[in-house]
C-alpha cells in the first residue's frame, strides 16, 4: 500500500559553530532550497508543516558544554509537539533540516510514541561527549545525546532519557576513523557500529537487512532514519559543514535506504547538513533530489 507523505521543515542551524567566513551556517536554507529545485512539488506531500528557528547565535552553555543548549532544548520541545499534533500513523514523514541537532526533537516525539529504533547514516559518528568536542556544537554530538550519553540537560528532556536505546541503533558510514579517541566512544557503546570499511565489507543491502531483522526481532514500534548528506563521497556532495573525502555513492545509498523506507515500520527520514551556500548553482543538489525521490518512491533502477 502506498503511503501518503508529510513534510516537516525544521530550518535549525543552532547546532553548528559558524565558520570564520560565515555570518551563520547556511543549512537553515535547506527546506526552501529543496523546494526551489522542485523537491516538494515532485514528492507531492499531503501536508507541509514548518517550525521557524530562533535567530542564530554561538552562545556557549557552561553547564552542559554545548552551544545554544537552552534554545536547542526549547526548539526540540516545540518540534516534538508539532510532530505529535500532526503526524498520521499511515504517513511517511520527511523531516528537512537544518543541522543534525533536529534529531533531538524528532527523538523526543518518537519516545512519546513508543519504543523506536534508529538507523543513523552519517559520515561521522556524532557520538562524543562535549568534553571531546572541539566546537561545542550539538550537531557533532546528536547521536550521543539521543541515546542518553552526555549532560542530562539535553539527554533527559522531560525525564524521557534515553530517547533511543543504544542497542536499537545502527550507526553506519563513519569515515572519520583515524582518531582512535573519537571512535572509541561508539565502539564501547551498545550501538551496532558500521564504519565505512565495515559497511562496505558487510554490504549496503545486508546492513539494512540486519537492521530490519533487529527491528522485527525486538518487535519495536517502529524506526527512524537519519541521513546526513556528508555520508556521500565528497565528489558527489561537497556542500556540507565538515567535508570528508571518502564516502558512499548513490547506488549504495539506494541499496541501503529503499528496503528501509519500504518497511511499514519506518516512521520517516530526516535530511540534514546540505548547505546551499556551498552549492550556489544547485550542481550537487539536483542529483541528490533525483536520487532521494527515487528512494522515497520505492523505485529501484
Amino acid at each position: 500500500m502506498e503511503r501518503n507523505i508529510s513534510i516537516f521543515e525544521f530550518p535549525l542551524n543552532l547546532g553548528l559553530k559558524k565558520k570564520d567566513h560565515e555570518t551563520e551556517p547556511g543549512v537553515r536554507k535547506l527546506p526552501d532550497w529543496l523546494r526551489k529545485f522542485g523537491f516538494h512539488k515532485r514528492i507531492d506531500p499531503q501536508h507541509i508543516f514548518r517550525l521557524e528557528a530562533p535567530e542564530y547565535s554561538m552562545d556557549m552553555d557552561e553547564e552542559s558544554g554545548v552551544r545554544n543548549a537552552d534554545r536547542i532544548i526549547e526548539y526540540a520541545r516545540k518540534q516534538a509537539e508539532l510532530i505529535l499534533n500532526n503526524h498520521h500513523a499511515e504517513h511517511f514523514n520527511i523531516m528537512l533540516g537544518g543541522d543534525c541537532s533536529i534529531l533531538i526533537g524528532n527523538a523526543l516525539a518518537l519516545k512519546k510514541l513508543g519504543n523506536y529504533g534508529l538507523f543513523y547514516l552519517d559520515g561521522h559518528t556524532d557520538f562524543i561527549p562535549s568534553t571531546l568536542s572541539e566546537t561545542g556544537a550539538a550537531a557533532g554530538m546528536d547521536l550521543a545525546i539521543v541515546s542518553g550519553y552526555g549532560h542530562e540537560k539535553l539527554t533527559d528532556i522531560d525525564g524521557l532519557k534515553p530517547y533511543f536505546q543504544e542497542e536499537n541503533i545502527f550507526c553506519a558510514g563513519n569515515a572519520e576513523t583515524d582518531d582512535e579517541e573519537y571512535t572509541a566512544e561508539i565502539i564501547r557503546s551498545d550501538i551496532q557500529y558500521y564504519d565505512l570499511d565495515r559497511l562496505r565489507e558487510n554490504g549496503s543491502a545486508k546492513t539494512a537487512e540486519n537492521f530490519l531483522t533487529m527491528v522485527h526481532h525486538k518487535d519495536l514500534d517502529g524506526f527512524f532514519i537519519h541521513l546526513d548528506v556528508d555520508i556521500l563521497k565528497d565528489e558527489l556532495m561537497p556542500a556540507v559543514d565538515s567535508r570528508m573525502e571518502d564516502g558512499i555513492d548513490y547506488s549504495h545509498l539506494t541499496e541501503m535506504l529503499v528496503p528501509l523506507v519500504r518497511s511499514p515500520k519506518c516512521f520517516g527520514i530526516q535530511i540534514t547538513i546540505l548547505d546551499p551556500d556551498y552549492d550556489p548553482e544547485g550542481v550537487y543538489t539536483r542529483p541528490f533530489i533525483d536520487n532521494l525521490i527515487q528512494i522515497i518512491n520505492n523505485k529501484e533502477e
